[in-house]
């Protein structure tokens, strides 16, 4: 494996980092506190090619590999977690599926736009009882010769309220069980579809996660993403490429937190001297550092084994089970090393550790992960 970084890799990631710093950063805190969905800051994210970043140029995408994707995601996560997981969102699992998977004439009329940055997109798959099991799916969508009809509820729908276009996961047939699921695109605006109230979280509280409701929806048949019963092949191929979003998104939150944490140790002094050369400082800086450059390796292993079109699924799983646990480790030590600074939010640092405990929730739990990587290992 080689994952030497070309003159490209670095162009990208000192992009993502320029937009970062210098227009995410500002007004980052009060996004949060307001919990303000950041269209503006998208919509500049797309036009620097950030919404379609490995989509084909053909179809409007940068044409950019995985490792590129992983870059841009640390930078962005490193300042905003909440603008992070709607690039990861419309990117890994939106984008990514239509173009891998979709017909021609799906990917014009619903890849382009959000590609492009034009549009955003959302996957659909968590239910209020199922959470994140695709074979569990309540909500149905009932075959009715032109259109299917699509009843039910999703729950914490990232993009929920922003999205123009949704990935909706459906059990067509029940009796068929998984291989009875579909996956078909809903466009905001059909008759029937409603957007709930809009989730009040800990973390990631500028990003819109919403309930979705779907009464009597009727979706084109050209609608539907592959052949029938596709749908949760097509969840989980989509899923195990979305990980990478996620591990890049809780690596960047802990790396941010961690440069937080080492610039604020040699501003702020005890006993005369810098705290950073106290060793009890120092061994947390050290702690993280080594934490943080195993959970970018590992990010990248599986960015490159998607690039060699090489099975990634256990190392995907495996670097999103690390790097959410480092971020949820490092921000809180970063906290600690603030001090009682660290506890207020002009220092970012608490925000990081609010925003770092979704890593370990959504695109499957941690213990989900740990099923994937134990059955891959046990073959």
């Amino acid at each position: 494996m080689n994952i030497e970084l070309t003159e490209e890799h670095l162009a990208v990631r000192d992009a993502a980092r320029d937009f970062a710093q210098n227009v995410l950063k500002p007004g980052v805190i009060d996004r949060d506190e307001q919990q303000r969905f950041p269209a503006e800051e998208i919509k500049q994210l797309g036009e620097l090619g950030f919404m379609g970043m490995m989509v084909d140029p053909k179809y409007g995408g940068g044409g950019m590999d995985t490792i590129s994707y992983v870059l841009a995601m640390e930078e962005i996560s490193k300042v905003d977690a909440s603008c992070s997981v709607v690039m990861s969102v419309n990117n890994s699992l939106y984008c990514w599926g239509i173009e891998k998977y979709g017909t021609e004439e799906q990917k014009q009329k619903y890849l382009v736009p959000a590609a492009k940055g034009e549009a955003i997109g959302a996957f659909c798959l968590s239910e209020p009882e199922a959470g994140s099991d695709a074979t569990s799916q309540r909500t149905t969508a009932i075959d009715k010769g032109d259109y299917y009809l699509l009843n039910g509820t999703k729950n914490w729908i990232t993009n929920g309220g922003s999205a123009s276009y949704y990935i909706v996961i459906a059990q067509t047939d029940v009796e068929k069980g998984h291989k009875g699921i579909n996956a078909f695109i809903v466009e905001k605006g059909m008759e029937g579809f409603v957007v709930g109230a809009k989730e009040n979280k800990m973390g990631i509280r500028a990003s819109d996660t919403h309930t979705l409701l779907f009464n009597d929806v009727k979706v084109p048949k050209e609608n539907r993403i592959g052949e029938d019963g596709f749908g949760f092949k097509f969840a989980m191929s989509v899923l195990s490429g979305g990980r990478i979003g996620i591990a890049s998104q809780a690596l960047g939150i802990a790396s941010g937190a961690m440069e937080l944490a080492i610039a604020y140790s040699k501003e702020r002094e005890a006993f005369g001297k810098p705290i950073h050369q106290h060793q009890a400082i120092a061994f947390k800086l050290a702690d993280m550092a080594t934490d943080v450059e195993a959970s970018r390796l590992l990010c990248l292993r599986a960015a490159w084994l998607k690039d060699q079109k090489i099975n990634f699924d256990k190392e995907s799983a495996m670097a999103k089970v690390f790097a959410s646990k480092t971020a949820m480790w490092v921000t809180t030590e970063a906290v600690q090393v603030h001090g009682g600074y660290g506890f207020v939010k002009e220092y970012h640092v608490e925000r990081l550790m609010r925003d770092a405990k979704i890593t370990q929730i959504y695109e499957g739990t941690t213990e989900v992960q740990k099923i994937v990587i134990s059955r891959s290992i046990l073959k």
